[in-house]
């Protein structure tokens, strides 16, 4: 009895490696593949400028490509989180359409190369939960080791396209629901988020290295500062929330959805052209690099924050992290102004908070700042992306991101206070 209960532990340790090493290396090839080719169409878009006047056309052949072959796939992110929360349901497991995989790649690369504003966490979290459900069917899982595989999807996809494995891991499990995740969910995430971070860097992709200088030791005055640009970061998170809202709002009135980025593109293309300026659109590092050294703009981060939420709302590809790390570092970079802080600190905590504000994800925030800026601005990156977290609202940028933690807890009982 004992010999066949090890047997049978030992078998299912063995399926997860199995598919954890055929899900990391899968997921994290083409993710490195998707890097490279990212990062030579955004070097030739500056050589072409020209480009950019053909974003309407862009637009539209995303429209519909996505229209009549991708009518699933268009909910990107949402998709993934739905499957996850419908597998106890599904009678028959139907997989996220493998057909997303290559759809997101394309069009992300298109909507980069005319110069739409967006990111990339989008377009590797999308391959990598489509290609990791492939394996739901083949090999034979339930309903409770389909919503681990679809972690271990979207946690090699985060891995592999920012370089920073453990907030990956934390990440796919927190998106999904703490609350719900299961211990055996966890070994699997982490395996495949470092084996795909592993893999992505054996094809010579090299991420993008950001750094604090100056940290100063923590004080009541320092730590009462870093609440205040945790609420602005917070607040901030929540425009972008409601900008993405309102801009889809607005679309929505097209009836045909191609013609959707047709028309968004023609206004970007216009903008591109009056305001001289290719600062704001793809993906922005050169900008986000620039705010750990010097000032940003006054107005750089609300420029980028609508532009971005009109070019996705409008039904362009991408991602939104990449552009609110964007939006975080250049707004952290203009607080020195009245909050006397390091600057290259505010920025990493900018970097990092409106993400967490954004996403609802303050844990993996929280462990991605330590992981990219070091442990020594970790206690600041921490105040900071846990007051963005509970000052930027209930709603996040995903639609279909179940309601629980915290946050939503401390919403509950305040409004349950005012009742009485």
């Amino acid at each position: 009895m004992q010999t066949k209960k090890k047997n049978s532990v030992f078998l299912y340790l063995l399926k997860w490696l199995v598919i954890s090493l055929l899900v990391a290396c899968i997921v994290g090839s083409t993710t490195a593949w998707f890097l490279i080719v990212l990062d030579f169409v955004t070097v030739w878009r500056s050589d072409h400028i020209w480009i950019v006047n053909f974003l309407p056309l862009v637009g539209l052949a995303i429209g519909l490509a996505y229209h009549y072959y991708g009518a699933e796939s268009k909910k990107g992110n949402n998709l993934i989180l739905e499957k996850h929360q419908s597998a106890d349901k599904e009678a028959m497991v139907k997989p996220i359409p493998l057909l997303m995989a290559p759809l997101i790649f394309i069009s992300t690369l298109l909507t980069h190369i005319a110069g739409g504003s967006a990111g990339r966490e989008g377009t590797a979290v999308q391959m990598g939960g489509a290609i990791a459900d492939q394996f739901t069917n083949l090999f034979k899982l339930n309903a409770a080791e389909r919503k681990t595989v679809l972690i271990i999807g979207v946690s090699a996809g985060f891995a592999a396209v920012f370089g920073t494995p453990w907030a990956a891991a934390i990440f796919a499990l927190e998106i999904m629901s703490f609350k719900k995740i299961k211990i055996e969910n966890i070994l699997p995430s982490f395996a495949t988020a470092f084996g795909a971070h592993y893999i992505c860097l054996a094809w010579q992709v090299k991420h993008t290295i950001y750094s604090i200088v100056l940290t100063p030791p923590i004080s009541f005055s320092n730590f009462t500062w870093s609440i205040l640009a945790g609420i602005i970061f917070g607040l901030t998170a929540l425009v972008f929330t409601y900008s993405n809202k309102l801009f889809e709002g607005l679309f929505s009135k097209i009836k045909f959805a191609p013609l959707r980025p047709f028309v968004g593109g023609i206004f970007i293309a216009l903008f591109i052209v009056l305001a001289n300026s290719t600062k704001y659109i793809g993906l922005g590092i050169p900008s986000i690099s620039n705010a750990f050294i010097s000032p940003a703009g006054n107005f750089d981060f609300a420029i980028k924050l609508l532009l971005t939420s009109f070019t996705l709302s409008a039904g362009f590809k991408g991602g939104e992290v990449t552009p609110l790390f964007f939006i975080g570092a250049t707004l952290g970079s203009i607080l020195i102004c009245f909050i006397p802080l390091p600057m290259a600190l505010l920025a990493g905590m900018g970097f990092v908070a409106v993400f967490a504000g954004a996403t609802h994800c303050a844990i993996a925030s929280i462990v991605m700042g330590v992981e990219i800026f070091g442990l020594q601005a970790g206690l600041y990156i921490g105040i900071a992306s846990s007051v963005a977290y509970f000052s930027s609202g209930i709603h996040g940028i995903y639609s279909a991101q179940l309601k629980t933690g915290a946050k939503y807890e401390l919403y509950h009982f305040i409004n349950k206070t005012r009742n009485l």
